[in-house]
C-alpha cells in the first residue's frame, strides 16, 4: 500500500496538470465547434421548406412549431439525378483511391529500398510534378482522351485522377516506407525472402498509417472534384458524380435552397464517415518520415 500522502500528491499532480491543460482543452474545443457550425446549420436547412429557409436563419427552427420536412430529400433523390450520382461518385472514387495508391506504394518501395540507375533524378522529377498545375495539362489530355474514345468514361476519368494524385502519394510514400528498419530488409532477404515477398508482406502492413492518411486525402480529393468531372466527363448523365449533379442543380433550380442544401449534405456525409473512422492514423501518417527515429 503507498503511504497517504503519496496518494494526495500524486492526486494534486494530475489535478495541476489538468488545470494547467484547461486553456488548450477549451481553446480545441471552440475551434471544434466553430468548424461544426456550418455543418450543423447545412443539416438543420436540409430539413426546412422553402419558406422556412427563406424567412429565417437555420437557428430559429427549434422554435414551435417545429416545422421540418423530408421533402427537399425525396425531391433531390427522385427527381435531380442524386441518387445515381452518389453511386457513380463511389464507382469513381473508390478505384481512382486504390489505383493511385497502390501504385505508389510499388513506386516509394523502389525509390527507398531498390537501386537502379537515374533514381534520384526520376524521383526529384516526380516531386517536380506537384508544382505543375492541372489546369495546364487539362486541354491536351481531353484531346488524347477523346482521340482514343476515353471521354465520358469510368476508365477516363480513373487514369486522369490516378496520374493527377500520384506525385504527391508517391513523395508521402517514400517518406515513409524510406525511414523503415533497414534491418527488418536484410533480414528478409537473409531468409530468401523476393522483393514482392517483402513488399506485401513486411512494406505495406507497417505502412497502414501512411497509407490511410493518403486514402483521406486523395478520396476525399476525388469524391470533391469538380473541374476534373467536368472536363473528362462532360455533360454525361449517366456517369455524373455529385459535385457536377449539384452544379446543374444550382443551374436547373436557381434558388432552390432547399434542394441544394440536401444534396451538399448527402454529399459531404460520406467523407466526414470515413475521415473520423480513419482519423487515428491521420497524424501519425502527416508526420511520417518528419522526423527520424
Amino acid at each position: 500500500m503507498m503511504p497517504q500522502s503519496i496518494v494526495v500528491s500524486n492526486r494534486k499532480g494530475k489535478l495541476i496538470r489538468l488545470l494547467g491543460r484547461a486553456p488548450l482543452n477549451v481553446i480545441v474545443l471552440l475551434i471544434c465547434a466553430v468548424w461544426l457550425l456550418p455543418s450543423v446549420g447545412l443539416l438543420v436547412s436540409s430539413f426546412r421548406p422553402a419558406s422556412a429557409i427563406l424567412s429565417s436563419g437555420w437557428w430559429k427552427a427549434f422554435k414551435t412549431p417545429l416545422n421540418f420536412t423530408l421533402e427537399n430529400y425525396r425531391k433531390v433523390l427522385t427527381t435531380a439525378n442524386m441518387g445515381r450520382s452518389f453511386i457513380n461518385s463511389l464507382l469513381i472514387s473508390i478505384p481512382a483511391t486504390v489505383m493511385p495508391i497502390l501504385i505508389a506504394a510499388f513506386a516509394a518501395y523502389a525509390f527507398s529500398w531498390m537501386t537502379f540507375p537515374g533514381r534520384d533524378i526520376l524521383f526529384l522529377t516526380v516531386v517536380g510534378l506537384l508544382v505543375v498545375p492541372i489546369q495546364m495539362t487539362l486541354i491536351p489530355v481531353l484531346q488524347l482522351f477523346n482521340s482514343i474514345h476515353l471521354t465520358g468514361t469510368f476508365a477516363g476519368i480513373w487514369i486522369a485522377h490516378t496520374a493527377y494524385g500520384l506525385p504527391f502519394a508517391i513523395y508521402l510514400l517514400r517518406n515513409f516506407i524510406g525511414e523503415l528498419p533497414a534491418e527488418m530488409f536484410e533480414s528478409a532477404h537473409l531468409d530468401g525472402a523476393s522483393h514482392y515477398t517483402v513488399f506485401f508482406r513486411l512494406v505495406l502492413p507497417t505502412s497502414v498509417p501512411a497509407l490511410s492518411s493518403l486514402a483521406i486525402f486523395q478520396f476525399m480529393w476525388v469524391w470533391n472534384d469538380l473541374l476534373v468531372a467536368l472536363i473528362y466527363l462532360g455533360g454525361n448523365p449517366r456517369v455524373a458524380p455529385m459535385p457536377l449533379t449539384i452544379s446543374n442543380l444550382v443551374n436547373s433550380y436557381g434558388g432552390g435552397w432547399e434542394y441544394l442544401t440536401s444534396a451538399a449534405f448527402i454529399s459531404m456525409f460520406l467523407p466526414i464517415v470515413i475521415f473520423f473512422s480513419l482519423q487515428k492514423y491521420f497524424v501519425r501518417g502527416i508526420l511520417a518520415g518528419s522526423v527520424k527515429g
